[in-house]
């Protein structure tokens, strides 16, 4: 269904240039389109702008124990997922240690070649690390030299506040040759962000912070030849170029659903900007993009966990669930022989 959608859109860009050479026309083919993913979003999201004066004076349960109503002081609400919920993930679990830069270690060849990354929904924020009112890039992302640069270089001066980009728990916080001081934020979507020579840490490792919590100061500790943010993002423990994220010419974040394909991994696929005419093209599979994002994660919210307790075989849990052993299986990755742990959390719907 999206090749079709995306070869009818191809031929009728096709015929809008064909006034045009015919070298620009055939430029504007499916494959050339797949290339181009994942682009600047048609409704970019903007950068909260802290510090956040109204803070939260009472809460709300709702259906979904992840999300809460909170009361804000200046009389307005907004929808806030649980920490205590949310760090139940296994996002937060496993492949966890606050030592190392890369505690996934996958293989390039481990990864799915497309994967739809949520950045923020209704109940989740972004904010800009660094200063919106002014906007310093001084270093890409890529080879420099024969040195990968795996960020992106943020003039701050010394001592300018450095912000969560996104909610997220604290793996790491400390000094690291080159980083210097260094605090790294895993996310629930399986992304980290990286904030790189720090002249001061202020949040600490495991800490839970939110999106535009300041978790430090600008500084030139480590290799840094001036004070300047270090700012990485990391898709399971591979770094990709931050501008894919985020537009560093305004601050917005360019995307609510990131589409992630193997190729971003590769440190020399940097973000190029498109043309007028090719984000025409495709801008019919981003809604397609989105409306799938939106179902798989409709799917996994709905989803039913069981925390295996002693006694518990997948026959009885299957009993208690109105399901089947097979179908627990197939949900969790395991075999109707594989052994139960205590303690284990199991996907039951």
């Amino acid at each position: 269904m999206r090749k079709t959608i995306v070869t009818l859109l191809v031929l009728a860009a096709c015929v809008q240039v064909w006034g045009q050479t015919d070298s620009a026309a055939l430029r504007l083919t499916r494959g050339r389109a797949e290339l181009l993913v994942p682009r600047p979003a048609l409704h970019p999201v903007k950068s909260l702008i802290p510090p956040v004066s109204a803070v939260g004076v009472d809460t709300i349960a709702t259906e979904n124990p992840v999300v809460k109503i909170v009361l804000l002081s200046d009389g307005t609400y907004k929808y806030w997922k649980d920490p205590a919920e949310v760090l139940k993930e296994d996002t937060f679990n496993t492949f966890w240690d606050n030592y190392g830069s890369d505690p996934y270690r996958r293989s390039w060849e481990s990864f799915p070649e497309k994967a739809y990354v949520w950045l923020v929904d209704d109940a989740s924020q972004y904010c800009y690390p660094g200063d919106l009112s002014r906007i310093d890039i001084s270093s890409r992302y890529g080879y420099r030299r024969t040195r990968y640069h795996r960020g992106i270089d943020i003039r701050l001066p010394k001592g300018t506040p450095v912000y969560a980009s996104f909610a997220g728990k604290v793996r790491m916080a400390k000094y690291i040759s080159g980083y210097g001081n260094v605090v790294v934020i895993r996310h629930e979507n399986g992304l980290e962000t990286f904030y790189a020579h720090l002249s001061k840490m202020e949040a600490q490792r495991d800490d839970w912070v939110e999106a535009g919590q300041e978790i430090g100061l600008a500084g030139a500790t480590g290799r840094a030849s001036g004070s300047h943010l270090h700012y990485e993002v990391r898709y399971l423990g591979y770094a990709i170029d931050p501008e894919w994220i985020i537009d560093f010419s305004n601050g917005d974040l360019r995307h609510q659903v990131f589409t992630f394909k193997k190729q971003h991994l590769d440190p020399n696929f940097k973000f190029e900007p498109e043309s007028d005419d090719e984000e025409e093209l495709i801008a019919l599979a981003d809604e397609e993009d989105r409306l799938e994002a939106e179902r798989l994660e409709a799917e996994r919210k709905a989803a039913q966990y069981y925390t295996v307790k002693s006694g518990d075989t997948l026959s009885r849990i299957a009993v208690r669930y109105h399901t089947t052993i097979n179908a627990i299986c197939k949900l969790n990755n395991i075999t109707a022989k594989s052994t139960l742990r205590v303690g284990q959390r199991l996907r039951v719907k």
